[in-house]
């Protein structure tokens, strides 16, 4: 993989691996694991994702993020047992800030509606953890404008719920709301110049100075949520910022840029 997170062939490299579990985490997955061949009778396939794959996690910081593929479309049956493993992790590992638990069908991975949303994050940002690996029947994939808007084209559907719970969410949740919309932020901001750039990063201060290359008027804004999506804060103007006048922007200029994402099922 090369400094622009592309195989030999240009096509996107799969980030992470079990080998770049760092020993401080290794506890967690082993748990997480048992806890899910225990649980879940209908598991296709289980992985990991985000920083601990990716062997960049911090202790007391970072999440372990993880997606469960099911033979059948999850049921609420279903999400109430992944919460519980949530929990369960939560407050048994100390080094993790909490544990989220994505839950879909492999058919739904797989399927043409999510072969540049769902599929990508599979092929590409996913970690094989348990049963066959659903990457072997999807494509390889480039840093291409089909790619950037089916993965980060509907920011602008998501601006009326931020704002809605930005009116509503205590000092707390405000802190826990501005991580949310900072990440997606960033990611929407990467993606908007991934096929310029032409190549791939999860990184998120590495997104925003590639963001800032071709758009140095917003930089800063970019900067500030690269930072709160790290260390996310109470602050109203800061959330503020980021809902009303950075995010709107954002996806004016990507529906520009990139055209409309494709309606879901």
């Amino acid at each position: 993989m090369d400094d622009r997170g592309l195989d030999r062939d240009g096509t996107i490299a799969r980030e992470g691996s079990l080998d770049r579990v760092s020993t401080e985490f290794a506890p967690v997955v082993e748990a997480f694991r048992r806890r899910v061949v225990g649980t879940f009778v209908r598991l296709h396939s289980a992985y990991l994702y985000g920083s601990v794959p990716r062997g960049t996690a911090l202790p007391g910081t970072s999440d372990l993020d993880a997606l469960l593929a099911l033979h059948d479309e999850p049921t609420d049956a279903d999400r109430r047992e992944a919460g519980r493993i949530e929990d369960a992790l939560d407050r048994e590992f100390p080094q993790i800030n909490g544990a989220g638990i994505q839950l879909d069908s492999a058919r739904t991975l797989l399927s043409d509606a999510e072969r540049h949303d769902g599929g990508f994050f599979v092929a590409c940002l996913c970690t094989p953890l348990l049963g066959p690996d659903l990457a072997e029947h999807l494509p390889r994939y480039r840093p291409t404008s089909v790619l950037a808007r089916e993965t980060n084209g509907d920011l602008g559907a998501l601006l009326p719920d931020w704002r809605k719970r930005a009116a509503e969410v205590t000092d707390r949740e405000r802190q826990t709301l501005s991580r949310t919309v900072a990440r997606r932020i960033v990611r929407t901001g990467f993606t908007l110049v991934m096929p310029r750039w032409g190549g791939w990063t999860s990184d998120l201060a590495r997104s925003a100075e590639l963001f800032g290359h071709y758009y140095p008027d917003r930089r800063q804004q970019m900067r500030t949520a690269a930072r709160t999506a790290r260390e996310p804060t109470a602050d109203p103007a800061i959330l503020a910022m980021l809902i009303d006048d950075l995010a709107p922007w954002l996806a004016a200029e990507y529906t520009a840029t990139h055209g409309e994402r494709t309606p879901r099922p």
